[in-house]
Formats: structure tokens, sequence, C-alpha cells
């Protein structure tokens, strides 16, 4: 079961990454092309090309690999950039039930304003 108590933040890798790749591979991953600390309190997920296979990257007093597979969906992966998009722990629960992340919202902004 994914221990996810201590944890701070949530990196999606953005885009594809071959899931061959294990610990050593996913966290040189991390470390070169993300410029982030494998061992930080963070889970680090990434998504293969057919977008129904996940691996999480997790440090808890030494490394978890976390796999997770859809047989019928795919997920809601976002493709645009080539860095880790931060979201929030509910985020990726949303997106592990097969809800879609969004990157930028459609909506604007609301102004505050005084009502009399």
């Amino acid at each position: 079961m994914l221990n996810i108590d201590k944890v701070d933040k949530v990196y999606l890798a953005c885009g594809v990454t071959d899931l061959r790749k294990n610990i050593d591979g996913l966290s040189m991953i991390v470390q070169t092309q993300f410029n982030l600390d494998p061992f930080e309190k963070a889970l680090f997920v990434f998504c293969n090309r057919q977008m129904n296979k996940l691996k999480i990257l997790h440090f808890d007093d030494g490394f978890w690999l976390y796999y997770h597979r859809l047989e019928r969906n795919k997920f809601k992966w976002p493709m645009s950039k080539e860095e880790a998009l931060k979201v929030s722990i509910e985020e990726l629960r949303w997106l592990l039930k097969g809800y879609e992340v969004r990157t930028a919202s459609k909506f604007k902004p609301v102004k505050e304003r005084n009502y009399f």
C-alpha cells in the first residue's frame, strides 16, 4: 500500500518514460533531467507510452518503487512539458482514479471586490 503519510510533494514526470528503468534509472532522471533531490519527502510519478502503467519512486528510509497498471483504461497524463509538474496528493489520487490533472486553469481568477 502507498505509504504517503510523510510525503510533502508529488511530482509528475510529464511526457512518457521508459518504464523498464528501475530505481537507479528513475532516480537519475529525477536528478539530471528535473534537477530535484530523489531523497526528499516526495513522490516522483512516471508514465509509459501507452499511458496504462505508472511507476512511483519514493524514498522512506530506503527507496520504494510502486507499480500501478490499468487493464482497460488509460491515464489522463500531461504530455505538454519536459519538466516535473508539482501536484498535490489529492490530485494524484484523482489521477489514479482516471481523472485529468489540468496544468492550467481555464477559468480566470476572481478579483476581490468590496460590495456594500
